[in-house]
């Protein structure tokens, strides 16, 4: 029982993270009925541009800092890391989504594109920065600031659960209580009757791709607050377990997408308790191909195949 609350919070923090990453698969699918199998790696390029600016405004092995100073210094990266992300994500909807697209691709060929996109990024990141890990000087300090259930919680586990709960939240209240947001949902439901109706779903779509980008920039932001590494492989796991909470709450769902991600990040950590660290990532691999074979619908979704948009 003492390992439950330890694992809860650990469950919760990396949850923020594969909740962002669930958000942008989900909004995706919404408007282009395509999983984007390579957001994963638009999530790695979010790493690297967290590591470019920590380095550029940072230059030290280790160069915590505190208060003003400090926020100041995590919103200017966090700005950096979006923008890498964002410009990603929009390339690829401009270089690949989009031309198959004009060209009536199917979701079958789409994805297969997309993967290749994937190993493409990889293999570019691999090449250019080689293929170990490379460590940012720590921006955000580690050490208990308070506790809870006797678990030590750090101002870094903190600011990411936090962050990370006000763009999930600003990101479900932009689509469902906007006029942009009525877009998207009309684009999502019907894109031939959205076009009808004057949407201009190519922007729309765009959008889209752009918000996604965000919230994989942000989520790679936090993720280094706490990891400090990256490297050309990193975003592969975080994009299983982001694309195994947007299943879980239902794909397309924006708040299901969120509560699958904090519920990926929570039974991950109680598999680690039951089999051990290392079957970590396991459980989750276990947890996709559960949800695919029983329970397609997710917690608060529909069917993958019934899904119009």
């Amino acid at each position: 029982m003492g390992q439950i609350w330890p694992a809860t919070v650990a469950g919760l923090v990396f949850g923020s993270i594969y909740a962002l990453m669930a958000l942008g698969y989900t909004l995706i699918y919404r408007v282009i009925n395509v999983i984007n199998f390579a957001h994963a790696e638009t999530f790695m390029v979010g790493t690297f541009g967290t590591l470019f600016a920590v380095q550029w405004i940072l230059p030290g092995d280790d160069a915590v800092q505190r208060g003003l100073m400090g926020a100041l210094v995590l919103l200017l990266v966090l700005v950096i890391a979006v923008v890498f992300a964002a410009v990603t994500s929009v390339g690829l909807e401009l270089a690949v989504f989009r031309p198959i697209r004009q060209r009536g691709g199917g979701p079958g060929p789409t994805m297969i594109i997309a993967i290749a996109a994937s190993l493409f990024l990889q293999e570019v990141f691999g090449l250019w920065r080689g293929r170990d890990l490379e460590a940012i000087p720590r921006v955000i300090g580690h050490t208990a600031w308070f506790e809870l259930f006797g678990v030590s919680v750090s101002v870094a586990q903190l600011l990411v659960v936090v962050v990370a709960l006000l763009v999930a939240l600003g990101a479900d209240r932009f689509v469902n209580s906007t006029q942009l947001g009525a877009a998207i949902r009309a684009t999502a439901q019907d894109r031939d009757t959205a076009t009808l109706m004057g949407v201009n779903t190519g922007r729309v779509i765009l959008l889209t791709f752009v918000i996604a980008g965000m919230t994989a920039g942000v989520g790679a932001t936090l993720f280094m607050m706490l990891y400090e590494n990256t490297y050309y492989f990193i975003g592969f796991m975080i994009g299983i377990k982001g694309f195994t909470a947007a299943l879980l709450g239902g794909m397309g769902n924006v708040r299901g997408a969120i509560v699958g991600g904090y519920l990926v990040g929570v039974f991950e950590n109680y598999g680690a308790i039951a089999f051990g660290a290392e079957w970590k990532d396991t459980v989750v691999v276990a947890m996709l191909v559960i949800i695919l074979l029983v329970r397609p619908t997710g917690v608060l979704g529909t069917r993958l195949q019934t899904v119009r948009v």
